[in-house]
């Protein structure tokens, strides 16, 4: 059978989420194509097709990249495969808590470290144990707010049972409007989250 990945347009690591989405149901023998527009997105899948042996084959074409991979392996040994995706890092398993204090991840371009803290707060969304609690102080405030782009994810982690809380103090301060998704709280909710997380990580 022949899948079709249309990941155009798509950050990391959404193309190979939904790559592994089709190998989980794919059958020995199965071709995905695959259509991506950046470099790192065709990394990443090499990887995902050595670590569930599947074969790869990329090109570049006039719009991005198209590649082909074809499933070697059973199904229930490439659901043991993880491949390693170089794009956001890595999210302790367990219980812990994400402290994000700003709508961008990283120093350097502006526009870069928004994308990469959108990749991110998807990433947790695809994770088989989500963060417990996601504290937002800050700037990170504005990732909570109606026009943020990480709404749809946060309300899929809130779904999952993540806990979402927006300093309140940072909302007024910033002129933002009540957050779209979780609930408002006060410093010292804040200082008790984060001294009794398990683990505390902050993009």
């Amino acid at each position: 059978m022949k899948h079709t990945v249309d990941a155009m347009g798509k950050q990391c690591p959404i193309p190979v989420v939904m790559t592994k989405k089709i190998l989980d149901k794919a059958e020995q023998g199965d071709e995905i194509l695959i259509l991506v527009d950046n470099e790192t997105a065709v990394n990443n899948l090499s990887r995902l097709a050595g670590s569930t042996g599947c074969s790869f084959v990329s090109r570049k074409t006039e719009g991005g990249y198209e590649i082909n991979m074809t499933v070697k392996s059973d199904s229930a040994a490439r659901s043991q495969a993880e491949p390693e995706i170089v794009c956001t890092p890595a999210v302790p398993q367990g219980d812990y808590t994400v402290a994000i204090t700003s709508d961008k991840m990283g120093d350097g371009d502006p526009e870069l470290g928004g994308i990469l803290i959108k990749g991110f707060v998807y990433a947790l969304t695809q994770l088989e144990t989500p963060p417990s609690v996601m504290l937002f102080y800050n700037g990170g405030a504005r990732l909570t707010a109606q026009d943020s782009p990480c709404i749809e994810d946060l309300k899929t982690l809130q779904e999952q049972g993540t806990e979402i809380l927006t300093c309140g103090t940072c909302v007024n301060f910033y002129g933002l409007k009540e957050p779209a998704v979780g609930t408002v709280t006060n410093m010292y909710t804040i200082a008790e989250k984060l001294t009794k997380a398990g683990k505390v990580i902050r993009p």
